[in-house]
């Protein structure tokens, strides 16, 4: 979130990065708890994000224009590596406690995407429209390459900190209240996953900040200009692929699905139908930079399919489909994809704040439909040879 808060910022200075993080940080945990007592009080997933969708698109049509594509890229952008794995055991383990089977253990983090989209859009409400500012990419010069990754650390050791730093209270308190008999060996197996997970954050954000954004910025600027136009398209399309590849969430997911399931939905094939997903969404997100098209002709009929379809889709695997969407718009989306748009967009001369932001958007939304198709095309296995769906 900090990433995506200092991309929003170096583009339009007038929204401020520590309200967009405060306003995302009181949307996820709120609808976090709306995830778990849909749980706790077996309310419909279908229903509930039908309900809060609608609310969504009610409260975009009245919002700034500079906030739409923001909004919804937050919601995919805040499912990264810290939320996703704790998030999905959590729910995975209410339902396990309340044994009402496979259905109840996703979804989570397809509710909890729904907080941060919401929270942005509401701010927004607020905002008369920011003017954008020209987007100057200004390299600092560094002494040397590892230089210019040290001076890094340390500013991107304490944001990292500051992101575990709840979730170390939160435990405190678990041990203090809940998990007495929690023995000397599991509490030192948590403080080195927690101090690892600190350690590997770092490292990764160092070199998002010192290598992905600029080198993805660069490659956007030098695809857009080139004169075979279908090539932008193209490129934006194999990096879809890759880049949905190389997300630690997206493997956590495939996982986790497989071992719930019971080996029954194979994680091959839940992954190569979500790299077809965000690749295509990544390639329209690229048309529409290029096109200067707006996010709606995108997002609103992608929704209405989406929606539609969980009509026909079993219900886990519309679970799962909300799931992934915010699963693949994890840092790499936020990242080395966002930048690539925006160095697309500032090649074409475009404007960034409308052009660019709104591909995690996509990223989210996609999945969202290459899921419940492999769902649909499950059922329709299955009823072919008798069995369950």
């Amino acid at each position: 979130m900090h990433v995506l808060a200092q991309q929003v910022a170096s583009v339009d200075p007038t929204i401020e990065p520590l309200w967009l993080i405060g306003m995302i940080a009181v949307g996820v945990g709120l609808f976090v708890v709306v995830a778990l007592a849909r749980i706790v009080f077996q309310l419909s997933l279908r229903l509930l994000l039908a309900a809060f969708y609608a609310l969504i698109f009610l409260c975009a049509i009245f919002t700034a224009p500079a906030f739409l594509g923001i909004a919804f890229d937050a919601g995919g952008a805040t499912t990264g590596p810290m939320t996703v794995p704790f998030i999905m055991a959590l729910g995975i383990g209410i339902a396990a406690v309340r044994a009402r089977g496979q259905n109840d253990s996703f979804g989570l983090i397809g509710v909890a995407s729904i907080g941060p989209v919401l929270s942005i859009l509401i701010l927004g409400l607020f905002q008369t429209g920011a003017e954008v500012a020209a987007n100057s990419q200004q390299e600092e010069a560094a002494s040397s390459l590892w230089g210019h990754f040290l001076n890094l650390m340390p500013e991107t050791a304490a944001e990292v900190g500051m992101a575990l730093l709840p979730l170390v209270g939160l435990f405190l308190l678990f041990r203090m209240f809940l998990l007495k008999r929690l023995t000397r060996y599991r509490m030192l197996r948590t403080a080195f996953g927690l101090f690892y997970t600190w350690l590997g954050l770092v490292l990764f954000f160092v070199g998002v900040k010192g290598g992905f954004i600029p080198a993805g910025h660069s490659l956007g600027v030098l695809v857009a200009l080139h004169p075979q136009s279908w090539l932008l398209v193209m490129v934006a399309f194999t990096l879809g692929a890759l880049a949905v590849c190389a997300e630690p969430a997206v493997w956590v997911l495939t996982k986790q699905v497989e071992e719930v399931s019971g080996g029954t939905i194979r994680s091959r094939v839940l992954l190569v139908f979500l790299c077809i997903g965000v690749a295509v969404a990544v390639a329209l997100a690229l048309f529409r930079v290029k096109s200067s098209l707006s996010l709606w002709w995108f997002i609103g009929p992608g929704y209405i399919i989406a929606f539609l379809m969980t009509l026909f889709c079993p219900p886990m695997f519309t679970a799962i489909a909300f799931d992934s969407g915010g699963v693949a718009s994890g840092p790499m989306a936020s990242t080395f994809i966002l930048a690539f748009a925006l160095g697309a967009s500032s090649g074409l001369g475009g404007n960034p704040i409308l052009d660019a932001f709104g591909v995690i958007a996509l990223i989210a939304m996609t999945p969202l439909i290459a899921i419940q198709l492999l769902g649909i095309l499950y059922r329709k296995k299955a009823d072919l040879s008798g069995g369950k769906a």
